[in-house]
């Protein structure tokens, strides 16, 4: 793969940022990658790990002379990490960002870029319960999804720039409206973030009068709740109080289902029992069959480095 960009700034070391720094090495897209973490031990850390090439002290200094700026931190953040870089930002460099959240990411982030850099927002469809820079590595965007979410009349050579550089991160790229996005999300990723917490915190419960029953005889499914429950506190609150109405519309729409099932149940309603769940069967099917997840009894994470 040719390289890409010569500076590549990450802003934030978190799980994204680290894998797109091993991603880029491995495919050679850029010259030189910055890095920078609010946090000192983050970045020592980063440093004692040979994470990017330079890592820096100021957000300033890692966005100087960058040709692409990457904004690694939480949704309810990026407006005043934009406002703080905007002085130093190279003309016509590219600014995206990799938060769960787009329109109002947009909203924050676009009054303070100045007119000559390129603004295009992203979301790598990616991640594990991991976080921080150790929890990196290469193959995290291998065949999976990029959604680009380009402001209204963003450049399209930056554009398409962006998109060769995901895809040479392995990602496959889609461009998709920002307040789509944020209804796509609530359903695949946000609204089920949610219900996961909200399972492992009624098991708490249970287990205070269960004394640790509830831990110590998990089944697949509730660990598969504590697994996505134990993703970072500070990233979710952000994206449910950044993307609140998408959110509680599916909330709600799930609490209809729910009450559907609930009924069923009471009723010994068989038929519309097995005639759901042969409905939502079938989605696991389809995500399989695109190559999102493999049909192993474990999920395939065994062969995924955590």
């Amino acid at each position: 793969m040719a390289q890409m960009y010569d500076r590549v700034a990450l802003i934030g070391l978190g799980l994204i940022a680290s894998s797109m720094f091993w991603a880029i090495k491995r495919a050679g897209l850029a010259g030189e990658v910055t890095g920078y973490a609010r946090s000192a031990a983050t970045r020592q850390t980063a440093r004692d790990i040979g994470l990017c090439d330079r890592i820096c002290d100021t957000a300033i200094q890692a966005v100087e002379g960058a040709d692409l700026v990457v904004l690694c931190v939480p949704v309810g953040v990026m407006g005043a990490v934009a406002e703080e870089i905007a002085g130093a930002l190279k003309p016509g460099a590219t600014v995206t960002d990799v938060g769960s959240v787009k329109r109002d990411v947009i909203e924050q982030v676009a009054p303070h870029l100045p007119g000559d850099v390129h603004f295009i927002p992203g979301h790598p469809l990616a991640g594990t319960e991991h976080s921080g820079p150790t929890s990196g590595f290469a193959e995290l965007f291998d065949n999976r999804w990029c959604l680009l979410v380009p402001v209204e009349g963003a450049d399209r050579g930056a554009v398409a720039q962006l998109r060769a550089f995901w895809e040479g991160l392995g990602s496959n790229v889609e461009e998709m409206d920002p307040d789509h996005h944020d209804l796509v999300l609530a359903v695949t990723s946000h609204a089920p973030h949610l219900i996961a917490y909200t399972m492992v915190g009624v098991a708490d419960d249970l287990r205070r009068v269960t004394d640790s029953e509830v831990i110590k005889y998990s089944a697949a499914g509730f660990r598969d709740f504590t697994r996505i429950a134990a993703s970072d506190p500070t990233m979710w609150r952000d994206v449910f109080l950044t993307n609140k109405e998408a959110t509680l519309e599916i909330l709600g729409r799930f609490t209809e289902e729910l009450f559907a099932l609930q009924r069923a149940i009471r009723t010994g309603d068989g038929d519309h029992l097995h005639a759901y769940f042969t409905r939502t069967r079938a989605i696991r099917r389809g995500i399989i069959e695109a190559g999102q997840d493999t049909d192993a009894p474990d999920f395939g994470r065994g062969k995924r480095k955590p």
